[in-house]
């Protein structure tokens, strides 16, 4: 799971009409927050259902199985802990399980996906020793993969090697290795494995290393000493190399030895090994009750996969989606909800590398899906000091989808804020082990970060509400533990998937007005914030945002079409709403003529699928053979170059000019220079990612 970006903190629910707004005050009307909620969507049944039934405690039973696994992707560990799941969704009486195989062996595309080699990691042991006349004798075992797999770099191969250790510092760059023989020695390093490796081991020619790298940037990256990093070599790279991970506390107290003058000798023992293998990704279902509508799937999706103890990332949202599954089960057959028209389907795959292997091995199932809701870490405790955020898609898919989320986190957060305050709160969702604090859930904008992504991508456009935890002081540790994850926290970000899956798995049209009201709060939520950041732009930036956003909320009400046809009262109040909240800016300025590059049109090249970049590799920069393009190092403010990249090339149809695709990727993460754009389409046109169409204006 890579670095969450938190956008927008929208923590409240909000009730509200257009009729008599202004724009003078509609920033202070939308933010007045209702303190006791009413149930949204679903009616106070259903959620008495659901609360009732929902457990944190059994989620994390389940968790605590998956964090005994040291589970890399296709490998023993994993097959271990996707057996397991498959045999629990059997026992919960779910339909279709299976464990699906496909090729992970280096060579085989799942579109922009290279697969990766399996690797199985066997034994792993550091000792320092010190050499005698009868050869070494050991002195302390450094670091054992039977206790901490984490001290074993990923992708490190089988080495037998005893050598001195040599410091280089970060050893990043030549001046590193300045007058420091490091041929056939062990090199101590603060950078990840595969950083170090290209100079230590490629060009000096070091035998292996030992690495301290810190924990994932955040407030507190350095502050505890103990912490050992989940470290990484290529899974590609012909070299053979091995890396141990250790922690800032052991890596200081080797530095203080070196820096003395004392020799150290260590002995490594690897046994480990790259080879074909294949990726085992476990999917259930529970099949819809309509004849018709059945054949339409909601996704609850996570990852399987990651080092031993992964306990919130991301044992954590695999145990919540299968307590989901439990409770649904329970409760359609138990007759306390009634079974929904579409089928709920639930994925267990290793992250995003199995989601791109799942949807190109088996397309018939993907195109089914309407919706998904993926769960990246969801079970952070207060010592892990995670903020827990349902996020919404990105600009380039707008979508009802998240509003339904967003209502439901909304929700939970009024109901545990009660709760916690002593004023009430009928749904609390607070486990017997767990806590009793308010979630406080961010109700937030898109961001990066895991599987989500794959489903919102340009190729698949299905809408996917993201539940996560951002910042988590543990992330990729060994301190990522079960007793660091929280059951309330657990069950409530259960309740908000199993909602969300169950709503739109049964949303219909007669239920559309109910929502379309729903939606109209969150759209006079999000137009406050427009107002807001117009006002910090320049006024042809502000002009650009304004006119993003009133497009996009249309296109999120028109997308409900795809859950049926929208009843004609809705068009007629639609009708009369979007020319509302259009005044509400006015002057709106007109889209500006595109001319020169700016009026440049690029067609997406429909036989090569998934976004850029995968665990891996970057399917663009393997094939690059000028400078990086500069919109990948791009900062924007609320964004960064990944962001953009990813956007651009999701909203590269063959319709939208540079100019237009510029204005909505300026709209979502801030202002972008135009030829930054065209530099980076152009780079994806070399690579045949995307072809010319046409240019619109000469």
């Amino acid at each position: 799971m890579a670095r969450r970006q938190r956008i927008l903190n929208g923590s409240m629910v909000f009730r509200h009409t257009l009729a008599g707004a202004t724009a003078l005050g509609l920033a202070a009307s939308v933010l007045a927050a209702q303190r006791n909620a009413p149930v949204p969507l679903l009616g106070e049944p259903a959620v008495r259902a659901l609360a009732n039934e929902l457990s944190g405690a059994a989620a994390k039973r389940n968790l605590e199985f998956i964090a005994r696994q040291h589970r890399m992707r296709a490998s023993k560990g994993f097959r271990v802990a996707a057996d397991f799941v498959a045999g629990e969704a059997r026992r919960y009486g779910l339909s279709e399980v299976t464990v699906h195989e496909f090729p992970a062996d280096g060579k085989t595309m799942y579109g922009t996906q290279r697969s990766r080699p399996a690797w199985d990691p066997e034994f792993a042991e550091l000792w320092e020793v010190r050499r005698g006349s009868t050869g070494e004798v050991p002195i302390r075992r450094i670091a054992s993969f039977e206790d901490q797999p984490v001290v074993l770099a990923q992708d490190s191969d089988s080495a037998d090697v005893t050598a001195d250790l040599v410091d280089v510092g970060a050893g990043l760059s030549d001046d590193d290795y300045a007058g420091k023989d490091v041929r056939g020695k062990l090199v101590l390093t603060g950078a990840q494995p595969e950083a170090a490796a290209r100079l230590a081991i490629d060009k000096h020619g070091a035998v292996g290393l030992i690495s301290y790298a810190p924990n994932q940037v955040s407030a507190w990256w350095k502050e505890d000493e103990n912490l050992i990093r989940w470290g990484h070599l290529d899974s590609f790279s012909s070299r053979s190399a091995f890396a141990f991970m250790v922690s800032l506390k052991q890596a200081r107290a080797l530095q203080q030895r070196l820096a003395g003058g004392e020799r150290i000798t260590l002995h490594a023992t690897v046994r480990a090994a790259r080879h074909a293998g294949t990726y085992n990704v476990v999917t259930a279902t529970i099949p819809g009750a309509d004849a018709e509508l059945r054949s339409e799937e909601i996704v609850l999706s996570c990852h399987l996969d990651h080092q031993r103890p992964g306990a919130n990332d991301n044992a954590s949202g695999c145990a919540t989606i299968l307590e989901v599954a439990r409770t649904l089960a329970v409760l359609f057959r138990d007759g306390k909800l009634p079974r929904p028209a579409r089928t709920i389907r639930f994925v267990w795959p290793p992250e995003i590398e199995g989601t791109m292997a799942l949807f190109h091995a088996r397309p018939d199932l993907r195109t089914r899906f309407r919706a998904a809701i993926h769960m990246d870490m969801v079970g952070g405790g207060p010592v892990t000091k995670s903020i827990f955020h349902v996020t919404r898609g990105p600009l380039s898919l707008p979508s009802f989808v998240n509003d339904v989320g967003h209502a439901f986190g909304a929700f939970v957060n009024a109901e545990s804020d009660a709760y916690a305050s002593g004023e009430g709160g009928r749904f609390p969702f607070v486990s017997a082990e767990g806590g009793k604090e308010p979630l406080l859930a961010d109700l937030a904008e898109f961001s990066m970060g895991s599987d989500h992504e794959v489903y919102t991508e340009g190729s698949f456009r299905i809408p996917a509400i993201y539940l996560n935890d951002w910042p988590d002081r543990y992330i990729h540790t060994n301190f990522d533990s079960p007793a660091n994850i929280d059951a309330t926290k657990l069950e409530r970000a259960a309740f908000i998937g199993a909602a969300s899956a169950f709503y739109l798995a049964d949303l219909r049209p007669e239920r559309m007005p109910e929502l379309w009201a729903s939606m109209k709060s969150a759209i006079l939520h999000r137009a406050a914030v427009v107002t807001e950041r117009r006002a910090q732009l320049p006024v042809d930036e502000g002009a650009a945002l304004v006119r993003v956003f009133l497009a996009t909320e249309r296109a999120a009400f028109a997308s409900l079409g795809r859950f049926g046809n929208i009843p004609a009262p809705l068009s007629r109040d639609t009708a009369e709403f979007f020319p509302k909240l259009a005044a509400l800016f006015a002057p709106v300025d007109p889209t500006p003529v595109s001319r020169g590059d700016g009026a440049r049109v690029w067609l997406r090249n429909p036989d090569l699928t998934g976004p850029m970049s995968v665990f891996g590799s970057n399917y663009l920069r393997d094939r690059s053979t000028g400078p990086a393009v500069r919109l990948e190092s791009f900062v924007g403010l609320r964004g960064g170059g990944s962001e953009y990249a990813y956007e651009v090339l999701n909203l590269t149809d063959g319709q939208r000019t540079a100019r237009e695709i510029r204005d909505i990727v300026s709209a979502e993460y801030g202002p972008v220079p135009l030829d930054l754009i065209v530099e980076y389409l152009r780079a994806l046109e070399a690579a045949g990612v995307v072809q010319p169409r046409r240019t619109a204006i000469q």
